[in-house]
């Protein structure tokens, strides 16, 4: 183990989080008061400065004693600078644990990034299981610091990995998952990851070909440059104003000439170029992290060159792209014209992009990975109830033993058994309203999601073989798009008959299946839906308020079975205990329902 890794041992980790966020609190407030004295000294030696150069005004002899509380204050402002620095840096510190905290407690939703951007409404599975969104499994798990780390996370929740690829996931996990120490270093650099690189513009920038390649233009803008700065010298030294002006004529036409070439190279540049600092930092801690996982060292692997290191070469390109922006100053903007600055910057940035522009994607692939790892690594050590999976290669199976919901608060999730498997390919599910039906086929769902890019799962244990999930459960009609809610509901069925067709079975979720219907139609609808998947070797659960679906195990002995959630009436009120149960539902509460909020009580005329 590194000094950058953390062990969890016997402590817990909410308990672990506390106290390291005390001892952070405690120096903040130590460095917050030695800051606040450093700007009282700051502000007594300028007075005492300026009181003294006005003494010494009437002794010049004297003038030179003012470099003593010259020197006192320059000192003071740097030990000042530091001291904010390190203020701002711990004040990030103390921002992870408290989200750390805030995650273990359930008080997260709405805090992080929500994944929207990811979200495609024609996904077999995204909106269903909540996948983005405010208080969604992504705002859960996502703790990057870039946006190739958001977007590789989106990618792995929204596809399947291969069982080989998630097996490296679990090493990973379990070499990071005790390393709070790195995770903390990984949040504080820089301040946001929304205004940070993006990486598809910087890696398609990486390998263009520069707009400012020509070999004899870069000659001639340099000469001309000089000449101009010669030119200026020889004004001030011979007086040859004419000479000088003649030069700054010359250049301004060349200028004229190329500007819109050079700006749009510039524009390129800083469009692709934000935040690199952040992007330096991330790369920097992976070359310096000592790994055992296989995984981990693969990507250390994709970072290793012979002759330059990945983080240096992002910061020389950061300092070439300030350099660049210092353009926008307006006495910059002056003298750009005559000594083409930004062109000499594009010059620079862009043999930096022929030298190293080809690596840039790899290097983004491997910081995403890097970070969806560890965000992974970090959901497990906050959930050590939580459970790998295991994978087996005989199929179709999803089989849970205390499964429960992720985004459920642990305190109130209530733990069920399920199996799908074995011969038994569909589960009929009936109950009443409010039972638990929709977030028990969520559950399984957003577990088998889990499970397949390879991270821990809520339950006590998990077996399954590799699924395609599809599921049908938010549905939503498009006044908009002059699409009902029925026709929006079978193309999603279609969806899921079209992946049945591949080579992984597929495991179909459906809530309320063709309730835009009559029942006639939905009984049928239904029994054709899912003897077409379950013919494909599908497996599955559909929910159902209609009890006439209950009779469709009865047609597919030993295929399909009847299971239920079911309430009870205590004092009046309706009691449910979210508990999994076998057979058909024998209650119904709607009436109940209707009646505990008033409706249809009033006095007819």
């Amino acid at each position: 183990m590194d000094a950058n890794e953390t062990t969890r041992g016997n402590a817990e980790p909410a308990a672990l989080y506390s106290v390291r966020l005390q001892e952070l609190r405690s120096a903040q407030a130590a460095d917050q008061a030695q800051e606040r004295l450093l700007g009282y000294a700051k502000v007594a030696v300028a007075f005492v400065t300026i009181a003294a150069a006005v003494v010494l005004l009437y002794y010049i002899k004297f003038l030179w004693l003012l470099l003593v509380p010259a020197v006192a204050f320059a000192f003071l402002a740097v030990l000042h600078e530091k001291r904010l620095q390190q203020i701002r840096l711990r004040h990030r510190a103390i921002e992870f644990y408290e989200r750390g905290i805030a995650r273990i407690a359930d008080r997260w939703a709405g805090t992080g990034e929500t994944g929207d951007r990811f979200l495609d409404q024609s996904h077999p599975y995204a909106r269903d299981l909540d996948l983005f969104g405010k208080a969604s499994l992504f705002e859960l798990l996502c703790t990057a610091r870039t946006r190739a780390g958001e977007e590789k996370l989106a990618a792995w929740l929204l596809a399947a990995a291969p069982v080989e690829d998630i097996v490296a996931r679990h090493g990973a996990l379990h070499d990071l998952s005790g390393r709070v120490k790195l995770r903390e270093e990984l949040f504080c650099i820089g301040e946001t990851v929304r205004a940070g690189v993006h990486p598809d513009s910087l890696a398609r920038w990486g390998e263009r070909k520069p707009i400012l390649g020509i070999a004899r233009l870069r000659i001639t803008t340099t000469a001309l440059g000089a000449l101009w700065i010669a030119g200026m010298a020889a004004w001030g030294v011979w007086g040859l104003g004419a000479v000088a002006l003649a030069i700054s004529a010359l250049n301004l036409a060349w200028a004229h000439r190329l500007h819109t070439r050079w700006d749009e190279a510039s524009e390129a540049i800083e469009e692709a170029t934000h935040d690199l600092d952040v992007l330096a930092g991330v790369l920097r801690l992976i070359d310096q992290g000592q790994f055992s996982a296989a995984k981990l060292r693969e990507i250390q692997t994709r970072l290793k060159h012979e002759n330059f290191v990945p983080s240096d070469a992002i910061r020389k390109l950061d300092r070439i792209v300030g350099y660049l922006e210092s353009r926008r100053n307006p006495a910059m903007r002056l003298l750009d014209a005559v000594t083409f600055w930004s062109a000499q910057c594009v010059f620079l940035a862009e043999g930096w992009q022929q030298e190293f522009g080809p690596h840039i994607r790899s290097w983004l692939d491997a910081v995403g990975e890097f970070e969806a790892l560890t965000a992974l690594a970090g959901y497990a050590f906050e959930h050590p109830g939580d459970v790998l999976p295991q994978f087996v290669e005989k199929g179709p199976l999803f089989e849970a033993e205390g499964l429960t919901h992720p985004l459920l608060s642990v305190s109130r999730a209530i733990r069920n058994d399920v199996k799908l498997g074995d011969g038994l390919q569909l589960i009929v599910l009936s109950g009443p309203n409010m039972a638990g039906k929709s977030t028990f086929i969520r559950s399984v769902g957003i577990n088998a999601v889990l499970a397949h890019c390879g991270a821990p799962v809520r339950a006590s244990a998990l077996r399954l073989s590799p699924l395609a999930v599809a599921a049908s459960i938010c549905v939503l009609d498009s006044l908009s798009g002059g699409t009902s809610r029925f026709y929006a509901e079978i193309r999603k069925l279609k969806v899921a008959e079209e992946l049945s067709a591949g080579p992984v079975p597929v495991l179909f979720l459906m809530d309320e299946l063709l309730s835009g219907t009559n029942s006639h139609d939905r009984l049928e609808g239904t029994k054709l839906v899912v003897r077409s998947l379950m013919d494909r070797g599908a497996i599955g659960i559909v929910s159902t308020h209609d009890l006439a679906l209950a009779e469709i195990p009865a047609t597919m002995v030993g295929r399909a079975v009847n299971c239920h959630f079911e309430d009870r009436l205590e004092d009046g009120k309706l009691i449910f205990d979210y508990k999994l149960k076998p057979g058909v539902v024998k209650t119904s509460n709607a009436l109940e329902l209707m009646r505990s909020i008033g409706l249809g009580t009033g006095t007819r005329c």
